[in-house]
């Protein structure tokens, strides 16, 4: 078994003068750093008085399920010579917020477009997304299943 370990810096900007003097007193903006990656900038939803502006939390962790079964459905495909040409994904999650405030995701759907070479690829492209989801490391670190509503479309289609 390999272990892989990652490392990523954040830094509150937020301070307004007030610090956390009281609930409004401060912004949620923060800076993602990785050593030798463009840094991300990064606030709190605006239903949690972030910027609209900026990427939340919640946008990035959808994000990365999308992208962590993109990289992984392209590896399945050239396994399998299924010639990908286009890959666009309508990804879309719940999240649900409890009384106390607290709350978690319940739901993502992964609703990608995809164009492959040829007709007779379509139905090994449509199974192979079965594989990405099984492999996906940030998928299987989710405490619920990861859906998928692919649309796959031949270049002569």
């Amino acid at each position: 078994m390999k272990n892989h370990q990652y490392k990523s810096k954040i830094e509150w900007t937020g301070n307004t003068g007030e610090s956390t003097k009281n609930y409004r007193s401060y912004e949620r903006s923060y800076i993602i750093s990785v050593d030798g990656k463009a840094e991300i900038e990064g606030s709190s939803d605006p239903a949690f008085l972030g910027n609209p502006a900026l990427h939340n939390p919640e946008d990035l962790l959808l994000a990365s399920v999308s992208s962590c079964h993109l990289l992984w459905y392209l590896h399945f495909c050239s396994v399998n010579k299924i010639l990908v040409l286009e890959y666009l994904d309508f990804a879309e999650g719940t999240m649900i917020e409890s009384e106390n405030g607290s709350g978690k995701f319940t739901e993502i759907i992964l609703k990608p477009q995809i164009l492959v070479s040829e007709k007779d690829m379509v139905e090994k492209a449509i199974e192979l997304h079965q594989n990405a989801n099984e492999y996906c490391f940030i998928a299987n670190s989710l405490n619920f299943k990861v859906k998928h509503q692919p649309e796959i479309k031949y270049k002569n289609d």
